[in-house]
This record gives structure tokens, C-alpha cells and sequence, in this order.
């Protein structure tokens, strides 16, 4: 595999049968590290995931792409991060013409009609997910589980998501029956959080 290449298996939307419970996770992944292999292992176990798609975007609109990595290196490390085999490390969202999350999330709950999704979120991006573009639709097209992050422990308590679904808010200890809810609906879990980040990996490695 080479910088400007994609193998074509990662451009194909991951497949998942019918009534199974898939969280997906998507981010920038510059580079991936521990942090995100232990929220995506959390969220296969307090939410009962049959699969977590390790969804590898081209580039989030929010940041600056300038120090991003060729997805084709992001992959590949993300393969080496997320060794279980439950985890679909995949970038289907190039095929898609961009990678605002609303569009993605509308496009797999199309093409899979009878699959139970959970979009899973760090909680350090639940401080800026009202700045995402149709955010309020993201949060009535799947529940979402917000995973504890260091740092943003209360970020649940002041951010714009919570104080507007704050009534769709499941208990934590309910996590394993948040699939069943009907969108609006999300969760918040805490659990053992790392220090990684990959700006903090991109600014070690620069140096």
C-alpha cells in the first residue's frame, strides 16, 4: 500500500447482518493510539456491539489538514491499534464525496435498514459538537454513547448536546439497552480513560 493508494476493501461500506448491534466510530485518526483502542474496547463491552466500525475519515472539517497524514497511512496504523476482530477498520467515507458526519450517518442508516447503530463519541468532542453541521440531526438519527475522556470528565454537564437532550439521556448503568432506544437517546460511560492524544504524538514526533 503505498501514501496515494487505497486498497479497495476499505472503500467498501462494512458488512453487518441483520438485528446486529454496531457501534461506529469515526475520527481523523492522526495517528490513532491507545486511547482510542480503549474507547473503542469500552464501547464493545458496556454496549453490547456485535462490531465497532474504526471509520478512518479523509479529514474533518473542523481542523486544519495541514500535518494530517495520507488516509492510507492512517489505516494502516489503525489496523495495527485496533486488533480485535470485531473491530471493521474502514474509510467507505471517501466514496461518499465528503465527510460530514450527518451525510455518513444518513447514508448507512439507508443502506441498512435492519441493523441496530450507536454512533460513539469521545467526550472531548461533545464540547464542540454543536459546531458540527446538522448536529441536532446527528443526534435523532442513532443514539449515541459519549465515552469519558481525560479532562472532559463533566463536559456532559455545560455542553450545548446535553442541554438540549438533556431528557434523552440514559442512564449509564443502561448502556447495554441503548441500541433498543429510539433516536434521540445517548448515554454517557466512565471507565478507565488514557492520557494519549494524537496532537500530543504529532508534536513528540515533530520534535
Amino acid at each position: 500500500m503505498t501514501a496515494d493508494r487505497i486498497d479497495r476493501r476499505y472503500l467498501i461500506m462494512p458488512h453487518a447482518e441483520r438485528g446486529m448491534v454496531v457501534g461506529l466510530f469515526g475520527g481523523s485518526f492522526n495517528p490513532p493510539h491507545q486511547g482510542h483502542a480503549l474507547v473503542a474496547d469500552i464501547a464493545l463491552r458496556r454496549l453490547g456491539l456485535d462490531q465497532l466500525w474504526w471509520m478512518v475519515t479523509p479529514g474533518n472539517p473542523l481542523k486544519s489538514h495541514s500535518n494530517l497524514a495520507p488516509l492510507s497511512q492512517r489505516l494502516a496504523w489503525s489496523e495495527k491499534v485496533a486488533a480485535n476482530p470485531r473491530i471493521k477498520v474502514t474509510a467507505f467515507e471517501k466514496t461518499l464525496g465528503g465527510s460530514y458526519t450527518a451525510k455518513t450517518l444518513a447514508r448507512v442508516k439507508a443502506l441498512n435498514p435492519h441493523v441496530h447503530f450507536i454512533w460513539i463519541m469521545g467526550a472531548d468532542n461533545l464540547k464542540s459538537f454543536d459546531k458540527w453541521q446538522n448536529w441536532q440531526g446527528i443526534a435523532c438519527t442513532f443514539p449515541i454513547a459519549v465515552i469519558d475522556r481525560p479532562g472532559a470528565t463533566l463536559s456532559y454537564l455545560s455542553s450545548k448536546m446535553a442541554q438540549r437532550f438533556g431528557f434523552a439521556r440514559l442512564d449509564e448503568d443502561d448502556a447495554g439497552v441503548l441500541w433498543r432506544k429510539r433516536a434521540p437517546a445517548w448515554t454517557f460511560i466512565h471507565g478507565p480513560r488514557s492520557t494519549l492524544s494524537s496532537t500530543a504524538l504529532r508534536a513528540a514526533g515533530a520534535k
